[in-house]
């Protein structure tokens, strides 16, 4: 072996070919040529032997001369097969070929020492040879310092051993010297053209690539779009519609509870939707992160099932969980994941398994699939997917129209899950049989030498912690509707409201007046919530303590200003009385230490 490549040339990865790869493309096109003139070579060889006095020499010489064509026009053949592509089989080809034809030469070069009044003729003529294979190497570097050198050596050494004549002697010296410089000259060239060519691939295989991605982004978005425009418009007008009837503009009576029900499960649909959307966003441009700690996989799905048990049951369906015997001892270890992307994760399947059952019954399974590996199952009676309707629905904005019609949703909750659990390091798969049902199997990785505190056997409750009764809380919201719903969560919860209008006003109103919990939106105008918050942190003594929830929109960036300026907890809109009510609890149980800030 004479030189060691990777099959794959360098640059091919990003699109365009690399200069070892171009050079041999072009040294490959010349060898053709070469053949021919070698081809064309033997004639002449032929005549000039002839007078030679030794005729079995001539012989021998003959049929090597044969021989090396022959193999010369094998590889030839070779190169254009689809194993050429090998860029290591290539360059050990293309360099035999050459010490072939330099083989040759020095059996010629032999038989001309004993050719008698044709040996100044065969000499030159060898050495002529030399000067052309230095030409059909020029392309590649590496085969022209080896073959070049290898094909003229012989017939320089002949002539300068045996001078026929001086003239002679420094006419071959001088052609084979500048056979070599313009061979250098040429390769040189050739390697800035090919380097300028690889470039150009590059930047047009990184151009193709660019819109490709932005075409895809586009779709993304216009499946957005379409997707958004549908859900909330529906979900609206029901919404609008028992409004309407409330505020008395229908001419009808006030709405009965069944109407109200179904409003407020249209807008519970349209806040998962919503939700569902912003994180699939985030995770299309790659800032969707997790927080990964061990935590007890059994408690997380029993609150689940205890939480969802109510709504099949109200379907007519049956809601069951069975955990494997090293599960349910709780001595198996601890799953290594992200906890409330997990439970997001299962309250999607949980979700998609009761809204498509009809009738039946819905299985949560937990068993370990492998030392390191926790497989969680749902399983349903529902209709169940062939496999072209399986596979693609794990695609972002695709629902499968046989089972989803009259079914609220964006489509984007499988492939949501999938990448929160690739992220994670696990997987998510799914089998189904049309007329009997799905599964979707949920795996984790699991830690069995992890020993739970007592504390992260349950690390997300299912209702919020109990918080004091009676807060004085001041809200800073910019946004009337957010204010007055926020108001009216708070009011709920038995707190009383304080409105500012900005972050400067707040910072104004905490000064003067004495408040248990501030709330501050992240986006203000005049101070916006990072700097109100770093303002208020400022200030002396017990006020500058006040717990603080900073209220965002869910953007990654936002969330990490607002901690860093001093927020106690992070909440997300749209907001709910649940998470309201957790993230009031767990700002005043917050001692004023940065260690103890968290995201709700």
């Amino acid at each position: 072996m004479f030189f060691q490549f990777k099959s794959k040339p360098a640059g091919a990865a990003r699109g365009g070919l690399s200069v070892t790869h171009q050079a041999l493309e072009a040294q490959r096109a010349l060898l053709p040529y070469a053949l021919a003139a070698f081809g064309v070579a033997l004639p002449i060889f032929v005549w000039v032997g002839s007078h030679a006095a030794n005729v079995a020499w001539m012989s021998f010489a003959l049929v090597t001369f044969a021989i090396a064509w022959a193999g010369f026009y094998a590889a030839v053949n070779w190169l254009r097969e689809p194993a050429a592509e090998d860029l290591a089989a290539r360059a050990r080809v293309h360099i035999l070929s050459g010490l072939l034809w330099a083989a040759a030469i020095v059996q010629v070069t032999a038989f001309a020492q004993d050719a008698g009044p044709a040996r100044p003729a065969l000499l030159m003529m060898a050495a002529a040879a030399g000067v052309v294979c230095i030409f059909f190497t020029a392309p590649w570097l590496p085969s022209l310092a080896i073959v070049g050198p290898a094909a003229v050596i012989a017939p320089l050494l002949a002539i300068s051993l045996h001078p026929m004549q001086n003239d002679l002697v420094g006419f071959a010296w001088g052609a084979v010297a500048l056979a070599f410089a313009l061979a250098l000259i040429l390769n040189r060239a050739l390697r800035r053209q090919f380097a300028l060519a690889a470039e150009r691939e590059t930047l047009i295989a990184e151009r193709a690539r660019s819109v490709e991605e932005a075409s895809r982004l586009a779709q993304s978005k216009s499946d957005l779009v379409a997707t958004l425009s549908h859900e909330i418009r529906n979900g609206l007008a029901g919404v609008a519609h028992v409004l309407a009837g409330a505020a008395g503009r229908s001419g009808r009576q006030a709405p009965s509870r069944e109407q109200l029900s179904a409003a407020l499960d249209a807008t519970n649909d349209l806040i998962e939707v919503l939700n569902t959307t912003l994180d699939s966003e985030t995770a299309e441009t790659g800032r969707l992160s997790v927080d990964t700690r061990p935590f007890d996989p059994v408690g997380l799905v029993r609150d689940l099932v205890l939480l969802n048990r109510p709504t099949a049951t109200a379907k007519g369906l049956e809601f069951s969980l069975h955990v494997c015997e090293e599960l349910a001892e709780g001595t198996a270890g601890a799953v290594v994941a992200d906890p409330a992307r997990v439970r997001q994760i299962l309250a999607n399947l949980i979700s998609n398994a009761i809204k498509f059952t009809v009738r039946g019954r819905v299985e949560a399974r937990l068993e370990l699939a492998a030392p390191d590996r926790l497989a969680i199952e749902i399983a349903d009676t529902g209709p169940g997917l062939s496999a072209e309707e399986l596979s693609r629905a794990f695609e972002a904005f695709h629902r499968v129209q046989r089972t989803s019609a009259g079914v609220p949703g964006a489509g984007l909750g499988l492939s949501l899950s999938l990448h929160l659990a690739r992220l994670m390091g696990g997987d998510l798969v799914a089998q189904s049989a049309l007329g009997v049902g799905t599964c979707l199997r949920l795996e984790l990785p699991f830690d069995p030498k992890v020993e739970l505190a007592p504390s992260e056997a349950a690390p997300v409750p299912a209702e919020p912690a109990p918080a004091r009764r009676g807060l004085r809380v001041l809200v800073a919201e910019d946004d009337s509707l957010n204010a007055a719903m926020l108001r009216a969560i708070l009011e709920q919860l038995g707190h009383h409201v304080v409105h500012a209008i900005d972050g400067r006003r707040a910072v104004d109103l905490r000064r003067v007046c004495d408040f248990d919990l501030l709330m501050i939106d992240g986006r203000m105008p005049n101070l916006d919530g990072p700097e109100a918050i770093r303002a208020i942190r400022a200030l002396p003594g017990e006020a500058g303590a006040t717990p603080v929830i900073a209220v965002i929109g869910g953007d990654a960036d936002e969330a990490a200003e607002c901690a860093d300026a001093g927020a106690d907890v992070v909440l997300r809109k749209p907001v709910a009385v649940a998470a309201v009510a957790r993230a009031v609890a767990d700002a005043c149980a917050t001692e004023r230490d940065p260690a103890a800030r968290q995201v709700a």
